[in-house]
């Protein structure tokens, strides 16, 4: 009987430099890559035209069809992963299962249920680190305790990196080993899926030399389409290898591989402290008492706060699932502290609408403007949303193209006094601080 050797693709969209495939090319004969639409997370979404899923199946229609010219398949499968691995190992003498690490709560305890299943088959089930350089506990402390603050971690990431840690994994060499098939499965339709497809212009998988070497001067500048790289989506959902991009940064852009190791700064928190998902990484901001008012709320989330960046930036996202970073910042501490409503909240709409939504480095943005996270930086910072106009968009080339009518009488006013505001959030976070029992764990 012909054994089989699976390859499941989930936060790696790609065929080459993809060490999960790899190890499963490299190890066994017949290896037969799958992909599962996990219909525990598709439930969830509530908008039927959501982007990301249309990218995920557009990547796939891509690789089914390099697969196909080298005589093999990309089966394409629709339900809940253990679900579906009951149906593959009843189809096919499956020996082994490769895969790639996932770090998020949901992942782990998928990967567990999945694992559990394939073992009591007598199917072995392999993960490999490939989505980051380090990982787990790959990066600690000389305590060997997980890093909390950013700075700290950043210098002892960088003096661990070695040449042979973003060296790409060469796949191609192995490509032989994938199963030859002479009937190509059919994928299913987005409709099959229970979506629909979007016209919509992806962000390219390229961004020139030059502009990564600009970056530290532009990317401040949200009026600056190629400012930054709008590669985010492509870390998500691996379509761009992290090695590739790790050797790019260096020697063209140490800023820009900081933001990289801010990604593994957050995921590396989610992974040692997982109640952060849902709860603040310092337990005393459980205490605070949020305002949590919906008219604010939606007001916010519509872009008619009165304050134009924030208004611009909230346009901007739900017109393109984009939102450039300093502005993400501007708009999460006005709703965090003008407007005292839970982190919680606007992460949750973020993760709605977002092409690059990353639950680990949203959360750890959100909490760093909620000055609830793992920042030395104490909780009275607070953006002022008029100023980082006069900063970053002076003369209103982001904010005329996203709040055309700012300036007339049909742009409302600030639904709230930025000193005022301030001095609210000020008093409101010290009062929780100060109710809070003493701190015993952060874990």
């Amino acid at each position: 009987m012909l054994k089989f050797t699976i390859f499941w693709f989930r936060r790696d969209l790609r065929l080459d430099d993809n060490t999960g495939l790899f190890r499963a090319l490299r190890d066994g004969n017949n290896v037969l890559p799958l992909f599962i639409f996990d219909m525990q997370i598709l439930d969830a979404i509530e908008n039927r035209k959501d982007r990301r899923v249309a990218f995920i199946h557009k990547e796939l229609a891509d690789i089914k069809r390099q697969l196909n010219e080298l005589g093999s398949d990309l089966n394409v499968y629709v339900g809940k992963p253990v679900e579906v691995f009951k149906q593959v190992t009843t189809d096919f003498a499956v020996e082994k299962v490769y895969a790639n690490h996932d770090y998020e709560p949901y992942a782990r305890q998928r990967d567990t249920q999945v694992r559990d299943f394939l073992e009591g088959k007598g199917v072995s089930f392999h993960t490999f680190k490939d989505q980051v350089i380090f990982e787990k506990e790959d990066v600690l402390t000389d305590q060997k305790k997980p890093y909390t603050v950013y700075t700290p971690y950043k210098r002892k990431w960088l003096g661990t990196l070695k040449p042979e840690h973003y060296a790409p994994v060469k796949n191609e060499a192995h490509f032989k080993n994938f199963a030859k098939v002479s009937n190509i499965s059919k994928m299913p339709s987005l409709k099959q899926i229970g979506f629909e497809d979007v016209d919509f212009q992806f962000p390219p998988k390229t961004w020139s030399k030059e502009a990564m070497k600009n970056y530290e001067h532009r990317r401040d500048i949200p009026s600056i389409d190629n400012g930054t790289s709008h590669f985010g989506l492509h870390l998500r959902f691996g379509t761009l290898s992290v090695r590739a991009l790790v050797k790019q940064a260096i020697g063209s852009s140490d800023v820009w591989l900081s933001e990289l190791i801010w990604r593994e700064f957050f995921m590396q928190i989610l992974w040692h402290f997982p109640k952060v998902e849902k709860r603040s990484f310092r337990p005393q901001y459980e205490h605070i008492k949020w305002r949590n008012n919906p008219a604010d709320f939606e007001k916010w989330a519509t872009g008619m706060t009165g304050y134009p960046l924030v208004d611009a930036g909230m346009r901007e996202l739900v017109h393109t699932g984009h939102m450039h970073n300093r502005v993400r910042m501007v708009v999460a501490s006005f709703l965090t502290k003008h407007l005292l409503i839970h982190w919680y909240k606007g992460e949750r709409f973020f993760a709605e609408h977002l092409l690059d939504y990353d639950l680990s480095a949203n959360n750890g943005n959100w909490q760093w403007a909620a000055g609830t996270g793992c920042d030395a930086a104490p909780y009275f910072r607070v953006f002022n949303p008029t100023s980082q106009i006069e900063k970053f968009d002076p003369d209103y080339i982001y904010i005329k193209k996203w709040v055309p009518e700012w300036g007339t009488k049909s742009y409302p006013k600030p639904m709230v006094d930025h000193k005022d505001a301030r001095e609210r959030a000020l008093k409101t976070y010290k009062d929780g601080i100060s109710s809070a029992p003493k701190e015993k764990d952060s874990k």
